[in-house]
Order: C-alpha cells, then sequence, then structure tokens
C-alpha cells in the first residue's frame, strides 16, 4: 500500500516507562475481568493529537496521545481502555489481527497507517518515537468496527467496570462527546468517530446502565488521580514548547505535577540548573519515586554529565527493577562511561530488557556496542544481525549473522541463533519478492 501525499502523516510510538506503567495500572483490572492475560496485552502510546484508540495484532492497544490530553480524567480513559479490551475480548477484526499478530508495534502502524517503512529509534523517553508514514483511508478500513461489534464492545466494558466495581460514567462522558464529534464534518472529526461507528441507542444504553449500577458514583481513588495529573503533565510538558508549558503551568502553581512539568519544560529549553532544582526538591520529598530519579538522569546523560546520571539511573532501577526502559538507559549509561568494569553489569541489564520487547533494534545496537567494548565479535555480530533483521536490511544481518556462525561451535546457543536469523532472513526476502 502506497502513501498518498495528500494524505500523509508522520506517526510516532512514544516510549515512557511511567506512562506506560500508569497506563498499565489502569488497564490490568480490567484485562483481569475479561479474564485476559494482563502481561500478555502489549500496550502502545502513539504520538498523535487526534483522539483515538485502537487494538490491532491480536493483543496490542494503541493510544493516541490526543486521547490522554483531552480525556478530563483517569475514570474517561479506563472507560476507553474497557471497551477496546472488549474488542479484544470479541475477537474483532480477526483477520487483520491474524495478519499482524507476528508484527511489531511499527510494523503495525506501518500497515494499518499506510504501509511505509518504520524506523526504529531507542530513546526511552517520551521524546522518543519510531516513525511510520500513514493512510487515514487504510485506517478507516483497517479499524472500522460495525455497529454490532461496538454495542458487544459497550456491553462488555460495562461489565467490566462493573466486575472491578469501577464507575461507568467515565465511558458515558467521552461517548457524549463523540455524539457532539459526529455533528462535524468527516474531516474534522477524530478518527475514533470515524472508525468506532457511534448511535443514539449505544449511548442511550450506556446512560441507562449508569443510572442504575451501583458503582456509578464510586471516586476514583487518590493514586489514580494524582497519577493521571502527573502523567498528562509529563506529557503536556514533552510535546510542548516550554513557553506554552510554563503558561499552563505557571511558578504559582506549587502542585507536584505542576513542578514536573515546569522540569521538563527548564530541561527541553537547555536551562540544566533548573530542571535539576525543580526535580531535586520533588525528591526530596518523595525519595523513592523512580520516575524522578529516571527523568533526572536523562537530563544529565543528554548534558554530558554522564557519572552523575549513571548514579541516578541506578537508583531508579533498584527502585523498580522490572522496567526494562529504565535498565535500558542505565546499560547505555554504563557503556557510555567506557569503563570496562561496567561493561558485564551493562550486559546484564540488555540481557535482562531484551525478553521484554526482542524487536527494539536500538537495544540490540547497544548490546552490539557493549560486546564489541569486551573484544567479544562473535556476540556483537549476532546482536548486530538481530538489529539488521528488524530494520529490513537482510544482507546486513545475513552478513553479520554468518561472520557469528563461523565464530561459535556448531551446536551452541550462539551458533543456533545465527541460524535462526539466516532463515529469518530468507524468510525475509522471499516475503520482499512477493511484494
Amino acid at each position: 500500500m502506497n502513501s498518498s501525499p495528500a494524505v500523509a502523516q508522520r506517526v510516532s510510538l512514544i516510549r515512557d516507562a511511567e506512562i506506560e506503567n500508569t497506563i498499565r495500572d489502569y488497564a490490568t483490572p480490567v484485562f483481569r475481568a475479561a479474564k485476559l492475560t494482563p502481561n500478555a496485552i502489549n500496550i502502545y502510546l502513539v504520538n498523535d493529537e487526534s483522539l483515538n484508540a485502537f487494538v490491532a495484532g491480536g493483543q496490542n492497544l494503541f493510544i493516541h496521545t490526543g486521547l490522554l490530553l483531552k480525556s478530563e480524567s483517569a475514570n474517561q480513559l479506563i472507560g476507553v481502555i474497557a471497551h477496546e479490551t472488549g474488542h479484544i475480548a470479541g475477537g474483532h477484526l480477526s483477520r487483520i489481527n491474524d495478519a499482524l499478530s507476528k508484527s511489531s508495534a511499527p510494523a503495525i502502524l506501518a500497515y494499518i497507517l499506510g504501509g511505509a517503512a518504520a524506523i526504529a529509534s531507542g530513546r526511552s523517553d517520551v521524546g522518543a518515537a519510531i516513525t511510520a508514514g500513514g493512510q487515514s483511508v487504510a485506517q478507516r478500513s483497517f479499524l472500522s468496527y460495525s455497529r454490532t461489534q461496538e454495542a458487544s464492545a459497550d456491553h462488555a466494558a460495562l461489565k467490566f467496570l462493573d466486575s472491578t466495581k469501577q464507575s461507568s460514567k467515565g465511558l458515558m462522558q467521552f461517548m457524549q462527546f463523540l455524539e457532539d464529534q459526529e455533528l462535524l464534518s468527516a474531516a474534522s472529526q477524530d478518527p475514533y468517530v470515524r472508525s468506532h461507528p457511534l448511535s443514539r441507542e449505544r449511548i442511550t444504553t450506556i446512560e441507562n446502565h449508569v443510572k442504575s449500577s451501583p458503582y456509578s458514583d464510586t471516586p476514583l481513588n487518590p493514586t489514580q488521580i494524582a497519577s493521571y495529573a502527573r502523567i498528562n503533565a509529563k506529557l503536556y510538558a514533552f510535546l510542548n514548547p516550554p513557553g506554552r508549558t510554563m503558561r499552563i503551568y505557571k511558578k504559582s502553581n506549587t502542585s507536584v505535577e505542576a513542578r514536573y512539568a515546569r522540569a521538563i519544560a527548564y530541561y527541553k529549553g537547555a536551562k540544566v540548573d533548573q530542571s535539576l532544582e525543580l526535580l531535586d526538591g520533588l525528591l526530596s520529598e518523595t525519595p523513592t519515586d523512580p520516575y524522578f530519579h529516571e527523568f533526572r538522569g536523562q537530563v544529565l546523560f543528554e548534558n554530558g554529565r554522564i557519572e552523575e546520571a549513571l548514579v541516578s539511573y541506578q537508583k531508579a532501577s533498584d527502585l523498580l527493577p522490572g522496567s526494562f526502559l529504565i535498565r535500558r538507559d542505565l546499560a547505555r549509561a554504563q557503556i557510555e562511561m567506557n569503563d570496562l568494569k561496567l561493561i558485564d553489569p551493562a550486559i546484564r541489564n540488555l540481557r535482562i530488557a531484551l525478553p521484554k520487547e526482542p524487536k527494539s533494534a536500538f537495544t540490540w545496537r547497544l548490546l552490539a556496542t557493549a560486546y564489541g567494548r569486551k573484544g567479544d565479535v562473535g556476540n556483537s555480530s549476532l546482536a548486530l544481525a538481530e538489529e539488521a533483521l528488524i530494520k529490513g536490511k537482510p544482507d546486513i544481518a545475513s552478513y553479520h549473522a554468518g561472520r557469528a556462525e563461523k565464530l561459535f561451535a556448531t551446536g551452541t546457543r550462539e551458533w543456533l541463533q545465527s541460524q535462526d536469523i539466516m532463515l529469518a532472513v530468507k524468510s525475509q526476502i522471499k516475503a520482499r519478492k512477493k511484494e
């Protein structure tokens, strides 16, 4: 599928440990209510200001930044997640899901949004992106649901929310907002309206449920309110110019989220000392917050203060050892220190990170660099081959896999990995010939 210049757009996958973990915290009870395995569902944040969310490629949930920034509460976001979970549990769009089930998230976006080649990137902060070309016509084609499927997903969402003793008001408010969107021209509507057909009957059903559900007046817990405010402030600050952020989150606002947003704005405006001053103040109040330590590490690392950054990243990793994004950034700082004593710890961190996201080209590149620093040519070649394979460069993947094959004894784990890569290369070349 080719992108038309008239409708082509740039979209990005944003990676951020705090935002992803917060959304997962909201979603996990809903996934369990749907009898889905929470860890089997991948959640991705798409850098697009339009209001949208969709499922694709099996158990992959994509949420636009526009949905996060335009929603008014965690309850509204949870309502949308519950609805999309209804599509997953219902097996909707099974044909597309089957076609994409083994694809990476960037490949799914590339396929759905226009078929342009995805470009892997390495940063894990909210400014980091994996870029793909897009086409709105294709998106509507692949993501459109029938009215029956939409009603089914609504029913499932209401059931999930009741099962978790959460209010359905957020879903109702979201649907009422979409109803107003239907009055706009198709070109002005958010993608969610175009791909999720709406009817007054659907909204009435949800409104009636809200009237009868015993959980409709259940308030959000303070943790959800605070975490929602934080991720919205963080996202806004990263996606907008510093001046705009400072106007929204004024210095007179001393809330945690406002100070966090201003720290990001100062960082983006190259005012490192002001950013660190705010972060240090936040950390003095909550010294065990891994995300403040992580961001402090980012500020220091990107301003050449690697040794100090290493301390912050290590603290963040100690506080949140299960975050592969934090481990990856810690490994990057360890490698950048150019100290052989830190190379093995870096490799361990990357080896822990890779099983959680094996299709991260940047992580494989870091691993190749670390092994290269050790003089381990074989493992460095394997990592470079994996990176090339992910980036769709079969010739380079074949070269490095062939190099590794000669360096490892037949039958070893590394030798078998080289064979797997060679088979994948052949499949990739064969698939291209069919295009």
